[in-house]
């Protein structure tokens, strides 16, 4: 209650942070599971996975709502309740408040003592020019089908992309000229023009989903259909194979078949390689791990620091 409170509080103020939230999440649970440690801060000699590069783009406003609701759920009840456990509750909320589908979240995270390299992030983010060979090389190997991957994609019906993650749809790189996408839908395709007037212009977005961009339902597939989905990574679960295609009309024609399916898929990322019981903390502050005895740090932190990560127990009572 305190959590979903604080976030609607947030998220009266501005829906749009819905979208941060629900990334965060994402971002988090992809890279070293689902343990908080997007939310750990770095420093110039050791940058955090805030600064790697598919992380920069993450909202700044997203990670302080965070803050907030950790400050409120420690107001209340000190040391009980984790970063991890509170992104995972704050990006259900996000989606709920957004119009879309409520699903349980089962809780006991721990929080990470460390974050991961950013070569650990690099390989673990799909990037908006992935195809889908490239996307199903990151999702498959956690344990995702092709039907999970599709629909966790659907995350993209709110939210707003930087130009500079789909101008090669636009520009050739190398040149700066532009360019003709024959996946790109021409009305489409001219406002993004207009939008995005140069190659790496970092600073103008567009709108992920053109048709409700604030509301959470199943138009991103409408979009994907009709060749009008800002990455190359959506268009290509529509041009890449008949199997996604056929899975991207069903989604298109039925939200109540994409809402059940976001929701096995939430659900099932929200426990990738959890840490549960001693393997972690529940941190005061999400930014920064708690002081800990040397003797504690000389156990965990080499396990957190190459990946090596115990897949024994899964995240229980459920909310």
């Amino acid at each position: 209650d305190i959590v979903k409170s604080t976030l609607e509080q947030a998220l009266d103020q501005d829906i749009t942070q819905a979208a941060g939230l629900l990334r965060l999440h994402f971002h988090d649970c992809f890279v070293q599971g689902c343990d908080g440690s997007v939310l750990l801060t770095g420093s110039a000699s050791n940058p955090s996975e805030q600064e790697a590069q598919p992380n920069l783009s993450l909202r700044a406003r997203a990670l302080q709502i965070i803050d907030e609701i950790k400050t409120a759920v420690e107001a209340s009840c000190s040391g009980v309740v984790t970063c991890a456990d509170v992104l995972a509750l704050a990006a259900r909320d996000s989606v709920a408040k957004a119009g879309g589908p409520k699903y349980p979240v089962p809780l006991g995270r721990r929080d990470s003592l460390d974050f991961a390299s950013q070569s650990v992030v690099l390989a673990n983010i799909p990037t908006p020019t992935s195809n889908l060979t490239q996307l199903m090389s990151i999702f498959g190997p956690k344990g995702f089908s092709l039907t999970d991957m599709i629909a966790l994609s659907g995350g993209h019906t709110i939210g707003v992309a930087h130009c500079n993650s789909f101008d090669n749809r636009l520009y050739d790189t190398s040149t700066g000229e532009a360019i003709v996408d024959p996946t790109l839908e021409n009305s489409f395709a001219r406002n993004l023009y207009s939008i995005c007037p140069a190659v790496n212009n970092t600073v103008n977005t567009a709108n992920l989903d053109v048709l409700t961009p604030n509301y959470f339902d199943n138009s991103y597939y409408v979009n994907v259909q009709r060749n009008q989905a800002l990455f190359t990574s959506d268009q290509s679960l529509y041009t890449d194979s008949t199997d996604s295609g056929d899975i991207v009309d069903s989604f298109a024609s039925k939200k109540t078949v994409f809402f059940k399916k976001f929701v096995l898929g939430m659900v099932q990322m929200g426990q990738l390689d959890v840490l549960t019981g001693s393997e972690g903390e529940i941190r005061s502050k999400c930014s920064v791990p708690n002081p800990t005895s040397s003797s504690y740090e000389e156990v965990i932190k080499p396990i957190i620091s190459t990946g090596e990560r115990s897949r024994s127990g899964r995240v229980h009572s459920e909310l």
